[in-house]
């Protein structure tokens, strides 16, 4: 399997990508010396140490209240990488269970599912996640519960297709003519053979709940102050675009580059996983 993800160039740069990532949000803080929280009163708005006026204390500059950017980008991966493995958590077991028991039992147990999932689906994913929070109230934690709600439905689709195809093969009649049970046929026999579409949304997941969550952010609905995270970070820094570019320039690049290594790699499990696209 990494012989194949090195053959393919978008996969290979999209898991190089992830772990810088992770090498940021885990390794670099060791060796960070500024507080993501700390405000330095007379380092307001300080450019990276590059530029005219920068200082090597901060090297990526600082923020409108003067605490440093690179000490809050580093902080902030880890928690985007948190929420993203939340999200995907919560919405694939959610998603999947639901997904088992619609395409096993089928009838009237398959329309109530599907019939919600619809529902759900119909709303845009955004506009649905922040009626979820508006609802339950701002904060990192209900943020990542909306997310999840509106990324169940995808799981829910993909299970629930599998399962249609794989309980009418062999080894699931032979498991029901030896007795086995609805619970060891699902968890046991169908499940284990649904994985790898599982495992490509999961990576697709993973991305979307970072930029949806960073989107609540950006919003005010996400992660509170004085929490580093990127989207409240972009928040903060769009009154200073002009005078101050780096302030916002610095966490879109962070998600934008994180949500593209995320779907390069997923890109490349789904040729990788898919013996349709194998040949390609």
């Amino acid at each position: 399997m990494i012989k194949s993800l090195k053959k393919n160039k978008s996969a290979a740069i999209g898991l190089l990508v992830i772990f810088f990532f992770l090498i940021m949000a885990f390794i670099m803080p060791f060796f960070i010396e500024n507080d993501p929280k700390a405000i330095f009163e007379n380092a307001l708005r300080l450019p990276p140490a590059w530029m005219e006026n920068g200082n090597n204390q901060f090297l990526l500059g600082t923020d409108d209240v003067g605490r440093d950017l690179l000490s809050r980008l580093v902080y902030g991966s880890r928690i985007s990488l948190m929420i993203g493995f939340l999200v995907v958590l919560v919405s694939m077991t959610i998603g999947t269970f639901l997904g088992l028991i619609s395409g096993y039992f089928e009838g009237k147990v398959d329309k109530f599912i599907m019939g919600i999932v619809d529902i759900i689906m119909s709303f845009p994913s955004i506009l649905l996640a922040i009626i979820v929070v508006a609802v339950l109230g701002p904060g990192i934690t209900n943020a990542i519960l909306a997310v999840s709600v509106v990324s169940i439905p995808s799981f829910t689709r993909i299970v629930r297709s599998s399962v249609l195809v794989e309980k009418n093969k062999e080894y699931v009649q032979a498991a029901i003519s030896f007795g086995a049970n609805d619970f060891r046929i699902l968890f046991k026999e169908i499940l284990p053979n649904c994985m790898a579409p599982l495992i490509v949304q999961a990576t697709l997941c993973f991305s979307d709940g970072i930029l949806n969550t960073a989107a609540l952010g950006f919003l005010g609905l996400g992660a509170q102050p004085p929490l580093p995270e990127w989207g409240m970070m972009l928040s903060d820094a769009r009154a200073y675009i002009e005078s101050a570019p780096w302030m916002v320039t610095l966490p879109g690049l962070c998600i934008l580059t994180l949500v593209l290594g995320f779907n390069l790699f997923g890109d490349g499990l789904r040729d990788l996983l898919d013996p349709k696209l194998k040949g390609r």
